[in-house]
């Protein structure tokens, strides 16, 4: 450590704290530990518990020399400092092997072992795509790795506010004693806002299982739940509302095609729970769900639907048609739509008119994102509707596909207002995205 007496450094060394947090607060762990060599208060700076507030760890499943560097020490610092710490986030990127998924688990142990005696502030905790459905995660370490999260779970549940469990990939016994750990200590939790979306494996209907409700029936101020639409049920949606109407504000669900969505669920109880909870928007999210008859069943017009995507992905149907679904299901929600997203294979389709009709119709609709086969003259009347303010549109996405002439039609990505593509423009990369925006 240099001497506080060099009158080169006292300027630096003269720093106001607040000036020096700030200062530290930008700088990644080996500068911090550089920085903190240059004076005695300096050295003290490295200490302020604001510097340590928020942590995310990287777990690189195929780790470099470099990786290997940036985790250890991330660890070191996270277990020295980690009774300051109030939002961790731990990331396990693709793990090739079961020797790595068993590092993975034993230096976790060690970790939310630590946390839990050391710590009493921690609000967030996010641990997401853990995949444990995996053949790379071994039965035993597995159930270790589990039992380990519960326990810290249940230590820290008096006042964790979020948890992002996010594609965690556990059987339905493994998940809800995980959220049952968060109402140990009080038999309710207080928990704002929690994502387990995917966090099941796939193909388990657990709209029908008793475990499930009477975990989520203990949250009692969820404001945020983000989670599979295989887990809705008329019983899910009454505990809703008995336990959380008065703080419930999002939903948002995910439907895959792989997960069971066939489920019937009545519009009154959507219709009680959405009276219950006047702030209520839910943002649905489908994955290869494309057929009407699915998208009937699911989208009812009680459910006040705030946002919708349609992804087809690789779903591919010759019977297929999406204009039903444009023309007689979407304008249910015209009056409280505000967002629409939508990727579809149209090749053997035409829906510009439809499309068109339904933006004019939606009118709180301020985000757009299309990924399909349009003409130009659909961007024209589209963005001529807009400069004559007939829609509220704020932002349009598009994505470029290669020129595809279907009666002479094709799709372009938008740049911005008015301009058409150029010949070069349409063989321009696939991934290409552009976005036109309006004050």
């Amino acid at each position: 450590m240099e001497d506080d007496s060099d009158p080169e450094q006292s300027c630096w060394a003269g720093l106001p704290d607040v000036c020096l947090r700030h200062v530290f607060h930008w700088l990644d762990d080996r500068d911090r530990s550089r920085a903190a060599l240059v004076c005695k208060k300096w050295s003290r700076a490295m200490y302020s518990g604001s510097l340590w507030r928020t942590r995310t760890i990287t777990f690189n499943g195929r780790p470099s020399r470099a990786h290997t560097f940036e985790f250890e020490t991330a660890l070191w610092y996270v277990k020295k400092f980690g009774k300051y710490l109030e939002h961790l986030e731990i990331k396990l990127l693709n793990p090739y092997n079961a020797v790595l998924t068993r590092k993975f688990q034993v230096t976790m142990r060690g970790l939310l072992s630590h946390l839990g005696k050391c710590n009493s502030r921690l609000v967030s905790l996010s641990i997401q795509h853990l995949e444990l459905d995996r053949v790379v995660w071994r039965s035993m370490v597995r159930a270790q790795f589990i039992k380990n999260l519960g326990t810290f779970l249940k230590r820290m549940s008096k006042h964790l506010d979020y948890l992002n469990l996010k594609g965690a990939r556990v059987t339905l016994e493994e998940g809800c004693e995980l959220l049952n750990s968060l109402s140990y200590l009080r038999n309710k939790s207080l928990i704002s806002e929690v994502n387990i979306e995917d966090f099941f494996s796939l193909h388990l209907p657990i709209y029908s299982s008793t475990l499930f409700h009477q975990a989520v029936s203990k949250f009692h101020n969820l404001v945020i739940l983000t989670f599979n639409y295989n887990c809705i049920s008329d019983e899910l949606l009454d505990i809703l509302c008995k336990h959380s109407a008065h703080s419930l504000c999002t939903l948002n669900i995910k439907c895959h095609i792989h997960d069971p969505h066939g489920q019937v669920v009545w519009g009154m109880s959507w219709a009680n729970l959405a009276k219950r909870a006047p702030r209520l928007n839910v943002n649905f999210f489908f994955e290869r769900v494309m057929k009407h008859d699915h998208l009937a069943r699911i989208l009812l017009v009680e459910i006040p639907v705030r946002s919708i995507s349609l992804r087809s992905c690789y779903f591919s149907d010759p019977d297929w048609t999406m204009r039903p679904t444009l023309i007689n299901l979407l304008p249910a929600y015209r009056h409280i739509l505000q967002k629409l997203t939508l990727e579809v294979n149209n090749d053997h389709e035409l829906l510009d008119d439809e499309l068109l009709q339904l933006i004019l119709s939606c009118k709180r609709l301020f985000f757009l994102k299309v990924w399909a086969f349009l003409s130009v003259t659909f961007m024209e009347k589209l963005l001529q509707n807009r400069a004559e303010k007939k829609c509220i549109l704020t932002t349009i996405k598009g994505k470029n596909r290669q020129t595809v002439e279907t009666h002479g039609y094709f799709s372009y990505g938008i740049r911005n207002l008015g301009e058409k593509p150029t010949e070069g423009d349409s063989h321009r990369d696939n991934n290409h995205a552009a976005e036109v925006s309006h004050s």
